[in-house]
């Protein structure tokens, strides 16, 4: 099972990253009790002890509380006091019976923001910095090794397969009182940052942790990279890594013109797309209502809806009626011009003017017949004389 905290990136196309971030469960352990956090400025990385369903279970809450509770612009004292509170959540947590009594985590809260950099870490998860192409521990681990190393009784290389090297002297969940050692760091531009778990630097040198930072300067690639060489190297532990760039002012410029330049053209794109669809639901209305009357092979009056003819190479129009009327019957005028397609401005105007035409012709007809009638009966009273 692996925790709801994975890889998080931002890509930015024809450019590189900025920033990245991946963890893996690696090649020994069934589940990823590591948890993190990439939300600029803000990079956590923790590192869950307590065993399966414990150590998952500290970490997400470590994560989870420091981005809550983290300030808005990097200041050391109000992150240790949000990983101070990540602490007693935790402990909380044990109690209340959500993990295990004893479970805890490791925990490495930085901020990065233009050229200041602040931190705040209990237990053996480290935060490095890439200087001028060297690599630099900005953290002390909270461990047994690290002790014994400064007391001169062991050397880094003998540590690094020491039985006891996963001895941990300080981490959240353990006790109420414990606080966070807190850097405040000036950094430059071209400078990289590298927040990561043992299950990287207990597998990977640092020399060649440097190496790759030196050589890949995608922020992305170059976390997955350091992951991948820590699962070459038996992939031991659970592994997580964050590596971000310090731009400087220069690229924070550039990263602002970008975003103006993408509003810019959204706003542009949504602008357009909203005149095109003005003019499509404009033009589909007017081709909806308007009408023509028009002279079939027959010589009947139809009604269309639309337009005759084609626009831009479409047609536009819909048979709705073939009349009783012939176009022969009326007078010449409205014959010449339903032959050439008269327009009206609606289909209803359309039916109507078939009704006046039919109305015009029922009257002659009965006139015709009137005439006829009157000539047949005057004939009629001739004879009779």
């Amino acid at each position: 099972m692996t925790n709801s905290y994975h890889s998080t990136h931002r890509t930015r196309k024809g450019a590189t990253t900025w920033f990245g971030s991946r963890t893996d469960i690696g090649s020994v352990r069934e589940q990823n009790e590591d948890s993190l956090v990439v939300a600029p400025p803000l990079f956590v990385v923790a590192d869950g002890m307590g065993g399966h369903a414990a150590g998952e279970i500290a970490s997400e809450i470590a994560v989870t509380t420091i981005q809550e509770c983290a300030p808005a612009h990097a200041d050391a004292e109000e992150l240790g006091a949000a990983v101070e509170t990540a602490n007693r959540d935790i402990i909380d947590a044990a109690l209340s019976g959500r993990g295990r009594e004893g479970m805890g985590t490791t925990c490495t809260a930085c901020m990065l923001e233009e050229n200041r950099l602040v931190i705040a870490q209990v237990g053996d998860s480290r935060a490095y910095l890439l200087h001028k192409g060297e690599l630099t521990q900005l953290t002390r681990d909270h461990s047994l090794m690290a002790n014994m190393i400064e007391a001169g009784q062991i050397t880094p290389e003998e540590a690094r397969t020491h039985p006891n090297r996963s001895v941990i002297t300080r981490a959240l969940g353990n006790d109420p009182a414990t606080t966070p050692d807190l850097y405040e760091i000036n950094v430059e531009a071209g400078d990289r940052l590298l927040v990561c778990s043992d299950g990287l630097t207990s597998m990977v040198e640092d020399r060649d942790i440097e190496a790759v930072m030196n050589r890949q300067p995608d922020a992305q690639k170059c976390a997955t990279t350091l992951v991948n060489e820590a699962i070459a190297a038996g992939g031991a532990d659970n592994v997580t890594v964050i590596v971000a760039n310090v731009e400087g002012g220069a690229g924070r410029t550039r990263r602002r013109l970008a975003r103006r330049t993408k509003i810019t053209v959204a706003i542009v794109l949504i602008a357009l797309a909203a005149i095109i669809a003005l003019a499509a639901w404009g033009g589909a209305t007017y081709l909806h209502n308007t009408a023509y009357l028009a002279a079939n092979e027959q010589g009947m009056v139809e009604v269309y809806r639309g337009v005759p003819g084609e626009v831009l190479g479409f047609t536009y129009s819909e048979l709705v009626e073939t009349t009783d009327v012939k176009v022969s019957d009326l007078s010449p005028s409205a014959a010449e011009r339903i032959k050439e397609n008269m327009r009206v401005n609606s289909v209803d105007e359309a039916l109507a003017l078939v009704d006046e035409y039919r109305a015009d012709l029922q009257k002659q007809a009965e006139e015709k017949a009137k005439i006829k009638a009157d000539r047949e009966q005057l004939e009629a009273e001739k004879a009779a004389e």
